[in-house]
């Protein structure tokens, strides 16, 4: 699987409400919006007037993966009994496209 944004991310784990707000916190401490960040001077970028303000958004990116590789079994993925394929969404909530690539025998 391949996400193609740069301010989104792929994961594999559980998909647990307690978890899933504990990743968000880590990834804004790791990232915070209020940091000063050189992707956010728009006045020195050839961007468009719309453009968003979200080089935090890019660094929880890199952080995590844009892609994962799921094994398929018997037509089915074989993830772990609490697996779960996890998209992080780091800037919208706006329209996003994950590629699905299945390969083998």
């Amino acid at each position: 699987m391949f996400s193609r944004h740069t301010t989104t991310a792929l994961a594999i784990n559980e998909n647990e409400e307690r978890l899933l707000a504990d990743v968000k916190v880590y990834l804004q401490k790791l990232a915070p919006k209020s940091e000063r960040y050189l992707h956010n001077d728009l006045h020195l970028r050839d961007v468009p007037e719309d453009e968003p303000i979200n080089a935090h958004s890019h660094l929880m990116a890199i952080t995590l993966s844009t892609t994962e590789v799921i094994p398929v079994v018997d037509r089915k993925l074989a993830l772990g009994t609490y697996q779960s394929v996890l998209l992080f969404e780091l800037d919208g909530p706006r329209k996003r496209t994950v590629l699905c690539q299945v390969s083998g025998d």
